[in-house]
């Protein structure tokens, strides 16, 4: 069995009711139920919620809401993997385990229904997790902090001299999905690891939305993706 899980949270603070406002028209996690959706790899797919309003919005657009989650696990400082595995021991308690998990980011309005399918591929032949990244824009290495009386301190200084284009690619989380076996998942075993595949992104399709001007900067890249893929 596949799963897709769908962690939203009612709480939000620094943009309140994140999850269900409207964005480019639609309910933002709108955009990660539909997505699951299309990419037709899914056996079921639940958000995982602690709000009355969010669960009932979700049911509307497909998804399942089987059960609302606890208190204990829809604090600020509640992480991803505990929430995916209270949901997938829901599952098996109540009578079918899963092989596979994905979680979704229900803040994920860029994500793209086969970015998810070609993740569940590499988890099916042999990695333990599979999960959106892209690149940094600028040289990790060369990067510097504002240190003591407002002057500039290198992280690594021997990379001073070094041309941008002779320094290795980084990589970071796009914040969009994490596919994984549900023993990996149950397991708690390492996401940022040598038995993670990546599925790489190109930067206009990565945005973290945790404030204000993300969201505007998101519903552009949205809106100018839209007219690429449809020839505009």
């Amino acid at each position: 069995m596949k799963l897709a899980v769908i962690p939203a949270r009612g709480g939000s603070k620094r943009i309140p009711r994140k999850n269900i406002r409207l964005f480019n028209g639609k309910p933002m996690i709108a955009w990660s139920i539909e997505a699951a959706r299309a990419s037709k790899c899914f056996d079921r797919i639940i958000v995982s919620t602690d709000d009355q309003e969010i669960a009932e919005f979700s049911r509307s657009t497909g998804a399942d809401v089987p059960f609302i989650r606890p208190d204990d696990l829809s604090d600020d400082h509640t992480a991803t993997v505990p929430v995916v595995n209270h949901a997938i021991g829901w599952q098996i308690e109540n009578g079918i385990r899963p092989q596979h998990v994905c979680c979704i980011y229900a803040t994920a309005p860029l994500i793209a229904s086969s970015d998810i399918l070609e993740g569940s591929k590499l988890v099916m032949e042999r990695f333990d997790f599979a999960f959106s990244v892209t690149t940094y824009a600028h040289p990790i290495q060369r990067a510097f902090k504002i240190g003591q009386q407002n002057g500039i301190e290198m992280f690594s200084q021997e990379n001073y001299e070094t041309r941008s284009q002779d320094l290795e690619e980084a990589y970071h989380d796009a914040g969009q999905f994490y596919w994984g076996k549900a023993d990996a998942w149950l397991q708690e075993q390492l996401i940022f690891g040598p038995n993670s595949a990546p599925i790489i992104l190109p930067r206009y399709r990565a945005q973290d939305i945790d404030t204000e001007e993300d969201w505007h900067q998101a519903e552009l890249m949205a809106k100018a993706f839209k007219r690429k893929i449809s020839g505009l």
